[in-house]
């Protein structure tokens, strides 16, 4: 399965879990029932590693880790009254070189390029809202 590029291929923009137990299912020769127990023990896996330990490595793939945001001040958009936002716990996520390499060294295809592109994003914008620090 490493390094097998064209292990996938997907047909839309988003991808569900049901079309990654298929295409798991299709290439391992299992029922899509036993892939789909495998692949959600692993999501459950990771999920409660994260809870236990908050945060887990998985090698040539990524890690991902709970952080806590603190607690701050915020600007509701519709009224533009200050609100205190309570402080809570988010997943961050950090990929692996490989797949780094692989994202980094990947090309769009010209149906792709204009749906969910990295150029969709302005430096300005960077993904944050004015609110989110």
């Amino acid at each position: 399965m490493r390094g097998d590029a064209a292990f996938f291929r997907w047909g839309n923009d988003s991808v569900t879990k049901k079309e990654i137990v298929k295409q798991i299912s299709d290439k391992l020769g299992l029922t899509q029932l036993k892939t789909k127990e495998i692949v959600q023990k692993t999501f459950d896996a990771i999920v409660e590693t994260l809870i236990s330990e908050k945060r887990i490595e998985l090698r040539n793939f990524g890690v991902f880790e709970v952080k806590r945001r603190k607690a701050r001040k915020a600007r509701n958009p519709r009224t533009g009254e200050r609100v205190d936002v309570e402080p809570k716990n988010v997943v961050t996520f950090k990929p692996g070189k490989e797949m780094e390499e692989k994202v980094r060294n990947m090309t769009w295809d010209d149906d792709a390029a204009g749906v969910g592109a990295a150029d969709d994003v302005s430096p300005e914008d960077n993904g944050q809202h004015e609110d989110e620090e």
